[in-house]
């Protein structure tokens, strides 16, 4: 009966010390619309602290339609990585409405890795830079 009594304590106490084991990701968001970067072309930056595991997201207003496409380049330390990429369409039937840019980046180790996204047309001859938007993105 001791024994049966002593497992179920050790079982109780277990089950309530498992939940602060769990690793939870912290979540970054940040959006930007069309409106900021016409007011602001080149100078919208931001910078986020973030641990292993844990993401930002960004969004930023983009119409392909237009031949317009947001790249970017990292530098830096190897401590973020992309992890997802998705256009979402407008939610407008307008001919011309912009649609938003989606990525999903990862802190995957220690570091502090630069992004930066330029808006533009890719080929030869197109518009280059017309907006740009830089993250710093810090891994502790």
């Amino acid at each position: 009966m001791k024994l049966k009594l002593v497992s179920f304590l050790l079982f109780i106490a277990l089950t309530l010390a498992l939940p602060s084991c769990i690793i939870t990701s912290k979540e970054t968001h940040v959006a930007i619309t069309c409106d900021a970067f016409r007011d602001n072309p080149s100078g919208t930056r931001n910078e986020f602290t973030i641990g292993v595991g844990d993401k930002v997201y960004v969004e930023l207003c983009s119409n392909p339609t237009t031949g317009f496409k947001w790249s970017y380049e990292m530098s830096g330390d190897p401590s973020v990585k992309e992890e997802d990429y998705d256009f979402e369409e407008p939610d407008s039937n307008l001919t011309g409405s912009a649609g938003v840019e989606k990525w999903t980046f990862e802190g995957v180790e220690k570091g502090t890795a630069r992004i930066m996204m330029e808006y533009g047309q890719p080929w030869d001859g197109g518009i280059k830079k017309e907006w740009i938007y830089q993250i710093t993105i810090t891994v502790e």
